[in-house]
């Protein structure tokens, strides 16, 4: 007897919203929208785990005052619940999950960190450490930005984003166990894979094929774009998507060839992985910040 195949999940977007402190819910034609949660603080990345049915996402709070923060809830907003607390990280961006290994990674910016914990925000760990002290938190090439990771050569990639348009931006890897010996400040396996960018922003990657896209907010050519380059060899990154308006969030959907974009003008795009037949889902929408693309 054969059983006819489940049909395919429906995909769900969530998108930050930044300017009014909320995150939204729809469907990946941007129908159905909903707000499920009210009352961030700068809420910034955001990442689903469809299969316990929850959303984690990071508040950056206000720079100065140290009170960055970290929340999860189920898909619908209920079960609110902060797991990493006010002063534990100071300005937390784009967040990573990694469901296997049981762990959360994101980039705290003027923490000037790429760090990590449990998934209820336990053990929060430092990875790298670029700078410390008032002096060096005035410097944006020492700020963390964007977080993912490759569960295949258990390495993690974040973003150090530089000053506005000042093509001092890159992107680095190292591995996910810090060096014997060796401390977040000083270990010795970081390696630079682009550097001289304009402000490379969120990163995701797509692991089977080997290949790493990221926002840049800069100013054009190379700006405000979205991009891709492989990982596994040395290669001058693609321009896929132009004319943002300040690029932040990138979410893929290999399954469906197809990629989904924030900028801070409040536009949600969505194009084919390759950057052609890009369409408007919405615009005009508050300063849009962290998006996540799950099959529920």
């Amino acid at each position: 007897m054969t059983h006819p195949s489940a049909p395919p999940r429906p995909g769900r977007l969530f998108v930050l919203e930044l300017s009014g402190d909320r995150i939204h819910s729809m469907n990946a034609d941007g129908s159905d929208r909903k707000t499920i949660v009210t009352d961030c603080h700068l809420p910034d990345g955001i990442v689903v785990d469809a299969d316990a049915g929850r959303i984690y996402w990071t508040n950056m709070g206000v720079p100065n005052l140290d009170d960055g923060s970290i929340e999860h809830a189920d898909l619908d907003g209920a079960n609110r619940r902060v797991i990493v607390p006010k002063g534990v990280t100071h300005t937390p961006k784009q967040i990573h999950l990694d469901k296997a290994g049981g762990k959360l990674y994101w980039c705290d910016r003027e923490g000037m960190r790429v760090m990590r914990a449990n998934l209820d925000g336990s053990q929060v760990e430092t990875l790298v450490e670029t700078g410390r002290g008032a002096e060096d938190q005035r410097d944006p090439t020492r700020w963390c930005v964007g977080i993912t990771l490759d569960p295949i050569t258990r390495k993690f990639y974040w973003t150090q984003k530089g000053g506005d348009n000042g093509d001092a931006g890159r992107i680095c890897r190292a591995n996910l166990d810090l060096p014997k010996g060796q401390s977040p400040a000083n270990r010795s396996d970081i390696e630079v894979l682009w550097d001289g960018l304009p402000e490379p922003i969120d990163l995701e990657l797509d692991v089977a094929n080997r290949v790493l896209y990221w926002t840049d907010r800069g100013d054009p050519p190379r700006g405000n774009t979205v991009n891709r380059a492989p990982i596994d060899r040395e290669a001058e990154p693609e321009i896929l998507v132009t004319h943002l308006m300040e690029g932040i969030g990138v979410a893929l959907d290999l399954a469906g060839d197809r990629m989904f974009v924030t900028d801070f003008a409040g536009s949600l795009y969505v194009s084919d992985l390759n950057g052609k037949t890009q369409r408007t889902l919405a615009f005009a929408q508050g300063n849009l910040t962290g998006i996540a693309y799950a099959n529920l």
